[in-house]
């Protein structure tokens, strides 16, 4: 497996070898973890099958452990945008466990954790930073830090956003909020109002912060309409609320740039790409609004036993520099896969920027399994799962994108 190969499939998808692993997994992991997707099929409507095992990467594909071969247009959930098993983050990562595993969070700082802070407010303008391990630690570190500064305690959220699934973000999850905050309704309380996304904004005066993704990830791959953002911008500025852009997915280079909007928040979430594949994020502000914390008296209000973790901070700093030699590939092939994908019999319309697209095709989920079974890892998204989600690693060459394209054809020729 070179990193750059086509499909290669030796076996049924997914092939005995996953089968026995799941079947093992079934037997200890919480049933909400991963689904047996082959024993829900006639609640989701489509010849769905249990997953695939992952057991090797590198680059743009994925290794089963059957030996079949896939092309990941997924990247791990937007991961892997170097690529599986990058070399550089590899190296930096080997050697940096050579010396320094773990470090002590708020207690005891390492230089690789210094460094990156550093790197990304020179990538941002924004010169205050908190590491975490996942989206989730980003965006909690964000409403907190906007209820510090503004002294309110109401977030405005939108509808189809996805901000994770912590304690914390899931209050403003807007994604599916009917069903995934359901169980939890009474515990997280009142505090966040929704809002439709690329819609008329309410009135902010009460209002923290504004929880927004300037592209949508998980809701569908989709932008708001011109200038709504720079509205909302405005609007919250002249009420006194703090603006936080989640670009947990978008970041990064995502969409061809190192973040998506051009405007200035006074909070940034980044996560995902960021570490190259290992967990590491980060909450970035202004100084306005951070130094509303005050200053460490010896024990943190906010803090965790893996913040800035060495390992972690040694392959983000590798991936920014991979992500920089990256990028304009990704602001030349974005537009280009987009309109292939376009010209594509059946599908409808292609959202998104970059290499961040929604697909929007008559049947998602019978079309990712199609997909698979000719070798294509492809998510749907959407909250109706009404796209085909397409966030590869941004060195995928133009020939498995050529055979995603050409499987696409011959997937939805039954669909139209």
């Amino acid at each position: 497996m070179t990193g750059t190969d086509l499909p290669h499939l030796v076996t049924a998808v997914p092939g005995p070898a996953s089968r026995a692993w799941v079947d093992r997994l079934a037997l200890r992991e919480c049933p909400a973890i991963t689904s047996r997707r082959a024993r829900r099929a006639a609640q989701i409507g489509a010849a769905d099958t249990d997953p695939i095992v992952w057991a090797e990467a590198l680059g743009a594909n994925v290794k089963d452990a059957d030996g079949n071969i896939f092309v990941d247009l997924t990247a791990g959930f937007g991961v892997a945008a170097v690529g599986h098993r990058n070399p550089r983050v590899i190296a930096a990562v080997t050697a940096q466990m050579g010396s320094l595993v773990h470090a002590m969070g708020d207690a005891f700082p390492d230089p690789r954790r210094i460094e990156l802070m550093e790197a990304l407010a020179a990538r941002t303008g924004l010169d205050r930073v908190i590491l975490g391990t996942s989206g989730s630690d980003a965006i909690d570190a964000a409403v907190k830090t906007a209820v510090v500064a503004t002294s309110r305690h109401r977030i405005l959220a939108f509808d189809g956003g996805y901000h994770g699934l912590a304690f914390g973000p899931l209050a403003s999850l807007g994604y599916l909020r009917h069903t995934m905050r359901q169980p939890f309704d009474k515990l997280l309380g009142t505090h966040v109002e929704w809002a439709r996304y690329g819609g008329k904004l309410p009135d902010l005066a009460d209002i923290a912060a504004v929880l927004v993704e300037p592209v949508q990830g998980r809701g569908g791959m989709r932008e708001p309409p011109a200038g709504w953002l720079a509205g909302l911008h405005a609007a919250a500025k002249s009420a006194g609320a703090l603006v936080i852009h989640d670009e947990i997915y978008s970041g990064c280079g995502r969409t061809g740039r190192f973040l998506a909007s051009e405007l200035a928040p006074d909070l940034l979430c980044l996560g995902k790409a960021l570490g190259g594949g290992f967990p590491v994020s980060a909450c970035l502000g202004t100084s306005a609004a951070m130094d509303a914390w005050g200053a460490s008296t010896g024990a943190a209000i906010h803090t965790q036993t893996f913040l800035g973790h060495p390992v972690g901070c040694a392959a983000a700093l590798a991936a920014l520099a991979e992500l920089d030699a990256l990028a304009p590939a990704v602001a030349a092939n974005g537009p280009m896969l987009s309109e292939a994908l376009r010209a594509v019999p059946g599908v409808r319309e292609v959202t998104g920027r970059g290499l961040m697209l929604g697909v929007h095709v008559p049947n998602a989920l019978q079309a990712t399994h199609d997909l698979l079974d000719r070798g294509y890892l492809v998510l749907p998204c959407g909250e109706r799962a009404e796209a085909l989600g397409l966030t590869p690693p941004y060195g995928l060459t133009s020939e498995q994108a050529g055979g995603l394209l050409a499987a696409l054809r011959e997937v939805l020729q039954w669909q139209i």
